[in-house]
């Protein structure tokens, strides 16, 4: 049995995790860590910072906030702890963090734990190099309206792979607006709705003369998140010290 620890256990998303392990056989939750410490009837500590953590487990799950995510490195390198991180809108600097860390740990970190947006990449990595000197390519992601960030991680996610697929690289346009816009083969829109309680869904759309692609995903709940971070972890609970991605996963035959 995995003991886990759950890092942000007291967000929306670690109330979810916590609440899938329970029902899990193969996983044990050794503690949590969460600035918000108020869980009175919780069977497990929780500590208010990953350094007050005294607890040793197989993983960390995080699910917390990008501003975290420095002081969870420090820790899973000082316990040589494989984390799964799952927090969204990293900066370049913890990006390299994350890199610098996985040289010592297995450390998988994705920008969305779906296996359906993972299988969405492949699918783009097939299609883009056909497509791209004749269609436009736009991105348009909808997201709740308590998201704060505007351009969602997984928008960029699929924006850069996009690109990476291109022969010739895409220059990046956020919405439009105005009356002189060229609408060049060469851009590539990315455009962000917020509202309500809407599901998660992005689009990738390839339009030409006459002819619409549209690949969709929708997410209409956390747990799809959830169930891919829990792969995740058991996949580098024994892994070897690596930057993991949800490619891997999708290689591994029994994975889904």
């Amino acid at each position: 049995m995995l003991k886990v620890i759950i890092h942000g256990i007291n967000g929306r998303m670690g109330k979810v995790l916590e609440e899938v392990i329970k029902k899990d056989s193969e996983l044990l939750i050794a503690a949590g860590i969460d600035l918000n410490t108020n869980n009175e009837n919780s069977p497990y500590p929780i500590y208010a910072s990953p350094a007050e953590c005294k607890k040793k487990a197989d993983v960390v799950i995080d699910f917390s906030h990008h501003t975290a995510i420095p002081d969870l490195l420090d820790y899973c390198l000082s316990t040589n702890t494989p984390v799964v991180i799952s927090t969204t809108a990293l900066s370049k600097e913890t990006l390299e963090l994350i890199e610098n860390a996985s040289r010592k740990i297995p450390v998988f970190q994705s920008a969305n734990m779906s296996l359906g947006i993972s299988l969405v990449l492949e699918m783009l990595k097939l299609c883009v190099p056909i497509l791209e000197d004749n269609y436009n390519i736009e991105i348009i992601e909808k997201h709740h309206f308590n998201k704060v960030d505007a351009p969602s991680g997984t928008a960029f996610l699929l924006a850069d792979t996009i690109n990476d697929s291109c022969n010739i690289k895409k220059d990046y346009v956020y919405g439009r607006q105005g009356t002189s816009n060229e609408n060049k083969i060469t851009d590539l829109g990315i455009h962000a709705v917020r509202g309500g309680n809407m599901p998660s869904e992005h689009t990738v759309l390839f339009a030409a003369d006459d002819e619409v692609i549209e690949i969709k995903h929708a997410a209409f709940s956390r747990n799809v998140l959830v169930h891919g971070a829990i792969k995740a972890a058991k996949y580098i609970a024994t892994a070897q010290p690596g930057l993991y991605n949800m490619s891997f996963l999708l290689n591994e035959k029994n994975s889904i």
